[in-house]
């Protein structure tokens, strides 16, 4: 069953299924569905949370023995399974098939991943837990759509506001809903008792709109990973949530590897790549070898997960070397952060 981020909470209400699925490149509702799935989920009475990463080295039986093991300290489990590419392969599809089979109203299984294309959802495994269970879909809000949910959490957070102060915050953080949930919050304590004014956003609200990253990503592309670096900093001294730029580094690798595996048959309108942008793609897909991609593609998981699931002392050095990374330089030490 497919339902929206906001139905979530009401869903689980209701009861709990064997599986959710949470595929989607928006990290801010994908932290804040986790984080529901986890408070309810205690509630109920599932104690224990075991986490997984399905990367290259993960060892499927891992899951089934996690499934099937009783815990000393409670009789329901919670287990976590992130899966970097959103693509379990053959063995993983087998064994999320094998565990839905034989599920348990002790277990809940709950999939993390990027995007969901049509060619995951038309999988036998994707269709058969989507079934079972829950699909949610995470895209992130534009226009008007984003202007809507932006009032809609003002007044959850019991602020009074014109009608001009929704655009404003939205236009500022347009592509970053975490940031816009942030400046929410920060205003909220500013001005718990005042009405918000255009006025008033503009001296409190920071720019952290996605274009300010793409400035960002158009340097990775472009090579000049010096450049990128500074501009790292200039996000984080703009109090940029790193979450955000890990979203769209990753979305950037997802393009440079679709370049670099077929340069003559690119869909370039698929990808959402335009004009003397194409130039630079192909040009950073010669400059960066498939090796470097795949090593590049490793570490990007594991500080998407990390970012998601721990705190981070030093997040924008590690979001430093993930852009040196793609810019196809070498990089000694990514840890410890």
């Amino acid at each position: 069953m497919q339902i929206k981020p906001q139905q979530l909470k009401q869903q689980l209400q209701k009861g709990f299924p064997p599986c959710i699925l949470l595929f989607g490149d928006e990290p801010f509702q994908n932290v804040q569905a986790i984080d529901t799935i986890r408070k309810i989920a205690l509630q109920a009475g599932f104690a224990e949370r075991q986490t997984f990463t399905a990367d290259s080295e993960f060892a499927w039986e891992t899951l089934i023995e996690a499934t099937q093991t009783m815990s000393l300290f409670s009789d329901k489990q919670l287990i976590e399974l992130h899966l970097p590419t959103g693509k379990p392969g053959k063995v993983g599809g087998q064994t999320l098939l094998t565990v839905i089979e034989n599920a348990s109203a002790d277990i809940l299984l709950v999939l993390t991943g990027p995007k969901a294309g049509r060619d995951i959802q038309n999988t036998k495994w994707f269709k058969t837990l989507s079934q079972a269970g829950i699909f949610i879909p995470f895209y992130a809000y534009s226009g008007q759509q984003l202007v809507q949910w932006v009032s809609q959490i003002m007044q959850e957070q019991g602020l009074h506001f014109t009608p001009d102060v929704p655009p404003f915050i939205a236009n500022a953080c347009e592509g970053n809903m975490l940031a816009g949930y942030q400046e929410v919050q920060k205003l909220q304590l500013l001005y718990p008792q005042t009405q918000i004014t255009l006025d008033i956003c503009k001296d409190a609200v920071v720019e952290q709109s996605r274009f300010t990253m793409f400035q960002l990503t158009d340097l990775v592309i472009q090579g000049q990973g010096q450049a990128a670096v500074k501009m790292l900093y200039r996000l984080e001294s703009e109090g940029v949530e790193p979450n955000a730029i890990i979203w769209q580094l990753i979305k950037e690798w997802q393009t440079l590897y679709q370049v670099k595996l077929a340069p003559h048959n690119v869909n370039w309108r698929a990808l959402g790549v335009w004009g003397n942008q194409q130039g630079q793609y192909e040009s950073a897909a010669r400059r960066i070898s498939e090796a470097q991609l795949l090593e590049a593609q490793k570490h990007l998981a594991h500080a998407d997960f990390i970012f998601k699931n721990q705190t981070i002392a030093k997040p924008y050095v590690l979001l430093a070397h993930l852009c040196l990374l793609l810019t196809g330089q070498s990089v000694p030490e990514l840890e410890p952060f």
